[in-house]
């Protein structure tokens, strides 16, 4: 795992653990909700298609 992917998976977990506080408030933040849901998203896709990372066959 190469420093980039590395930096990009801690984004994606901190992404998730921000949509999981925002949606146990009493009254969540819907259009904050869909922001992080749609970076997590931005930065997932990333992942996927980082010229970094290995390619399985």
């Amino acid at each position: 795992m190469t420093i980039f992917s590395y930096k990009l998976t801690q984004l994606h977990r901190r992404l998730d653990d921000q949509i999981r506080a925002e949606m146990k408030r009493r009254m969540p933040d819907t259009w904050r909700i869909l922001r992080l849901k749609w970076l997590r998203l931005t930065v997932k896709e990333r992942l996927r298609t980082s010229p970094w990372q290995p390619q399985s066959r």
